[in-house]
């Protein structure tokens, strides 16, 4: 493969950065970096002089490399995966690699800086690894140069340049300085994947050691001289807010320096999409300790109001758009009632054939309902974030998933030149969406601009789970129409949720069913949503693959030799043009989970349930095995098929399937959000259940599909199809169909 570079050094770097994003810690590119901090990598000593060759690497003159991470790190392992594809083009000995976070910079790695959406492999993947192509490539011009011999006899191998013919051969180190100083090659030729020495095999990660030590990496950890603590209250209830009252007594309390009221967000149309706040007039109490703050808030007493209804203008990537925050308060049981009484307003997303007609004439009709609450995110590092605000610059640390946008928030609420603002990232302790929502760290910029000093805003787990930006609720009616011969005649989904639905129109089935209608539907809230892991996936999966599950037993067929059928279908006979989904690559995961799991052997007491879904551009099948003791479900072993591409590093990506899996199974087996008159009814984890490690499967086989085809997501997609197959394997162990979600719901505290 060969990739064209026609352009300067300066403009390669911000071409190849493209696809990268970015992520700023408090080193520099160009420093040195100790080598027992950084994983042990090097045994070498520090070189004397580092040369930069683009955004994503510079060599030693010792040979030592360090590679730059250009995404935000919130567990996924990309500060180790993503060097990886430099390293590889680069042709160096991974033990000679240094490994840092770059810098965020919006002039040079565009079009955004962003931690999302099961995309950070994929979308660098030809920016990275052409990043180390060059760099190499340039270090045999230099060779070539100085040896005097055409540069297509030099050879790379681990760090070294080779000329067999004369038997000269130097590290990398040698040419650094001359090879950094030479023009960008216009051209460069890509490895094929047969050659790959290091994308394909597994790499520890370059941060293990620090995590299991305990050193300083997260925003919790960040601490300046003089830094003050700050905490927030907010009101009670969605539907309500803060009224100013006397706040005397708190500012006298011990250790507290000042308390005061603010509006987060005063220009009401002037927001980004990343700037969702439930509550944006709040009090701020900032103290000298954590401790002492703590006391100042809970001796607060709030006077509140409800609120009227609000309009906000929201940026949404380029497009204003119109965000109305109903007044009043909402109820669980309200919720519910909604959701499943006929909505009034449904929209029709897709139509194929004639669906309505097909029903009429149908000998049998199923119809099933399903529905999933709100859920928090639960991070198990709180919301925070540190902010210093003088002399018209603000500098900001802490863990945040959209960088870029929240310095443009911060930038707009200060009135601060943006080229002032400088937001530094640290690690996260857990993301899943939640932290693609500044708010906390424009609070934090607040705090400090009003106290004239350096403040770390943190957020209780009360706060933390009480303050919004949940999952939204979901609600979808599936309705599937046999002939008398009970064939599929006709497919019917009509998805809604509070405050949006989860449908995706376009995926499996469709394409596959002659007669096919999509519908959606929404029910506006005050109740504060966002992202949430596999975003609508994470709800219409289950409750799709579980209707399957019915409809192939209705129709008295396997469920996987049903579903295999449909993709025939929609690979020789496809129905409509939009269909977003692979069916061979669809096909593929579900024959290898038939395979490996021994797909029609029976176990006594074994119960087995099977799904498959496509999101984030990948392929997952799994196969959930069950037992029963003393009446509750016990999950024995998952086997998983995934097709993600080319795996980088295939522990990591097992990490994350295993990860991905085990959070899914929970939240759909015990978590939800309620709420009695706006009043969320769980603030903590006495109430809020979580999957504890006893209910965590036994065991999980993931096995990967070997593939050619460039990678695609890898944190998101194996979580919503195990929440189909769970389904299909309760009902199996159980007896009984599993609808609504929590599946296993408790009256009782979680802790006696």
């Amino acid at each position: 493969m060969s990739a064209n570079n026609t352009i300067n050094r300066r403009r390669f770097i911000q071409v190849s950065a493209l696809a990268g994003g970015g992520m700023l810690l408090s080193f520099n590119l160009l420093s040195g970096c100790k080598p027992a901090a950084t994983r042990g990598a090097a045994a070498l000593e520090l070189p004397k002089e580092w040369f930069e060759f683009n955004g994503y690497l510079k060599i030693g003159d010792n040979g030592l490399i360090t590679l730059m991470s250009p995404n935000p790190e919130i567990g996924q392992n990309v500060k180790t995966s993503m060097p990886m594809m430099v390293a590889e083009e680069l042709d160096v000995n991974w033990k000679d690699v240094i490994v840092e976070q770059a810098s965020l910079n919006t002039d040079l790695y565009k079009p955004m800086q962003i931690a999302g959406g099961s995309t950070s492999v994929s979308a660098s993947w030809n920016a990275m690894r052409i990043a180390g192509a060059t760099a190499r490539d340039m270090l045999k011009q230099a060779a070539a140069n100085e040896w005097k011999v055409p540069v297509s006899e030099i050879e790379t191998i681990e760090g070294k340049l080779i000329h067999k013919a004369s038997g000269k051969s130097a590290g990398y180190g040698a040419f650094a300085s001359a090879a950094s100083k030479l023009a960008v090659p216009e051209k460069v030729t890509l490895k094929k994947p047969k050659d790959f020495k290091i994308i394909g095999t597994s790499r520890k990660n370059v941060d293990g050691q620090k995590i299991a030590t305990g050193k300083p990496l997260f925003g919790l950890d960040y601490k300046e001289e003089g830094m003050l603590i700050a905490m927030i209250v907010h009101p009670p209830a969605f539907g309500l807010q803060l009224k100013e009252s006397d706040i005397s007594a708190i500012k006298s309390m011990p250790g507290i320096t000042d308390a005061f009221f603010i509006d987060v967000y005063p220009d009401r149309k002037k927001k980004q999409w990343c700037d969702v706040a439930a509550f944006s007039k709040i009090l701020a109490i900032v103290g000298k300790t954590t401790w002492q703050v703590m006391q100042a808030k809970k001796s607060f007493k709030s006077e509140t109001e409800p609120i009227k209804t609000i309009t906000d203008k929201v940026d949404v990537f380029g497009t204003m758009m119109d965000v109305i925050t109903p007044a009043g308060f909402e109820n669980t049981t309200t919720h519910k009632e909604q959701m499943a009484a006929t909505p009034k307003q449904v929209k029709t997303v897709r139509k194929d054939g004639d669906p309505e007609g097909a029903f009429k004439k149908a000998s049998v009709v199923i119809e099933r309902h399903y529905s999933c609450p709100f859920l928090a995110h639960n991070t198990m590092e709180p919301m925070n974030f540190f902010a210093n605000v003088k002399d018209g610059k603000a500098m900001l640390v802490g863990p945040v998933q959209t960088p870029s946008f929240m310095e443009q928030s911060v930038s707009d609420r200060l009135g601060i030149p943006i080229d002032k603002v400088d937001v530094k990232m640290t690690r996260m302790g857990g993301g899943f969406g939640r932290r693609l929502y500044g708010h906390f760290l424009v609070e934090a910029a607040i705090i400090s601009d009003r106290v004239k000093a350096p403040v770390k805003l943190i957020y209780t787990r009360e706060d933390d789970m009480t303050t919004g930006v949940y999952r939204p609720a979901y609600f979808a009616t599936y309705r599937a129409a046999l002939d008398e011969n009970k064939n599929l005649i006709a497919f019917h989904v009509r998805a809604g949720g509070i405050p949006e639905n989860a449908l995706m129109a376009n995926r499996y089935p469709a394409g596959a069913v002659e007669n096919y209608l999509a519908e959606e539907w929404a029910i506006p809230t005050n109740i504060s949503v966002g992202a949430f892991r596999a975003p609508a996936s994470n709800f219409i999966a289950g409750a799709e693959q579980s209707f399957l599950d019915e409809l192939a037993e209705a129709m008295g067929k396997d469920p996987i030799e049903m579903r295999l059928e449909l993709f025939e279908k929609a690979k020789s006979k496809p129905v409509g043009k939009d269909n977003d989904y692979n069916a061979d690559r669809y096909a593929g995961v579900l024959k290898l989970v038939k395979e490996k799991s021994e797909w029609g052997k029976t176990e006594p007491g074994i119960a087995r349930g099977v799904a498959a879904y496509f999101c984030h551009d990948s392929y997952v099948a799994h196969v959930v095995d069950i037992s029963m003791k003393d009446n509750k479900p016990v999950i024995e072993k998952i086997t998983t098929a995934v097709d993600c591409g080319i795996v980088i590093n295939p522990d990591a990506a097992t990490n994350l399937s295993e990860g991905a899996v085990t959070d899914a199974i929970g939240h759909a087996m015990y978590s939800g959000m309620t709420f009695t008159n706006g009043v969320p009814d769980q603030s903590n984890f006495d109430k809020y259940r979580m999957i504890r490690n006893s209910e965590a499967p036994k065991k999980i086989e993931t096995h990967f599909v070997k593939s050619e085809t460039d990678p695609t997501g890898m944190g998101e997609p194996s979580g919503p199809p195990v929440i189909g197959a769970l389904a299909n394997a309760l009902y199996k162990a159980m007896g009984k169909r599993f609808y609504a979600q929590p599946f296993m719901v408790e009256n009782q505290p979680v802790f006696s």
